[in-house]
């Protein structure tokens, strides 16, 4: 017999697209304009805060793998989650996690999304405070030569770490993804597109997308002539975990 499912599980099951869950859609609720919303003029501890409550139940295990400060869980009540904070800094590589297979309910990745992180002249690399310690470890000066380089190493990060979060992932556990589109090399480069593409190619349903739009307007230094919109806006993805066997 199978065991009962607990209030976390339905919940992770309830992740997953209606024509994986099992069981016949029957229409209820009432009649509300509060409601969670995609996009907010806001800072992002205040939208990490609704994507938790409206994605991971309380109770779940959420691996913070690029932790930094802790910036994202300042309006999340402490306590509420069985949280496992890593970064590099700790000697913990979000492309290489110390979790088994399915151990984990929830990933939280916002690793450098700015190919200014990766330049091989340290004096021209973009990044502090608590990205100071991904420019050091991830910049190209540091990796390999076959490695890629500029905007493509973003994405390649964040590659090799989306394949470590789904192989901790339990079924139907949720990952969480910061990333903002950038123009590198006068090319527009379209980042969450690129994420969403590839994750969904190896199992991963992209489920919800949140947009964070800065309530400042970015200064540019030595604009000579712009050609691209200056971005101010950046992404919350969703992504869950597919119920199938690998």
């Amino acid at each position: 017999m199978d065991e009962p499912m607990s209030e976390a599980k339905g919940q992770f099951r309830m992740n997953l697209p209606p024509e994986n869950r099992g069981s016949r859609r029957v229409q209820g609720g009432i009649a509300t304009s509060d409601v969670t919303v995609s996009a907010h003029v806001s800072g992002n501890a205040d939208v990490f805060a609704q994507i938790l409550r409206l994605h991971v139940p309380e109770g779940a295990t959420v691996a913070d793998v690029t932790w930094g400060k802790g910036v994202f869980w300042q309006k999340v009540r402490e306590g509420a989650y069985d949280v496992r904070a890593t970064d590099i800094s700790m000697g913990v590589d979000c492309r290489d996690l110390p979790y088994l297979d399915g151990e984990i309910d929830c990933v939280v990745l916002d690793p450098p999304y700015m190919e200014g992180f990766f330049r091989n002249d340290a004096s021209q690399k973009a990044g502090g405070g608590s990205y100071s310690a991904f420019r050091e470890h991830y910049a190209n000066g540091h990796e390999k030569p076959e490695n890629a380089k500029w905007h493509d190493a973003v994405t390649e990060l964040y590659r090799k770490a989306g394949q470590e979060a789904f192989r901790v992932l339990r079924r139907n556990g949720v990952l969480i993804v910061k990333c903002q589109d950038e123009v590198s090399a006068n090319r527009q480069r379209l980042t969450h597109v690129e994420i969403i593409n590839y994750y969904e190619s190896t199992g991963f349903y992209a489920k919800d997308l949140f947009v964070v739009v800065r309530p400042n307007k970015p200064a540019v230094t030595r604009l000579k002539k712009q050609v691209h919109a200056r971005k101010n806006h950046s992404y919350f993805l969703v992504f869950v975990k597919e119920n199938r066997r690998n």
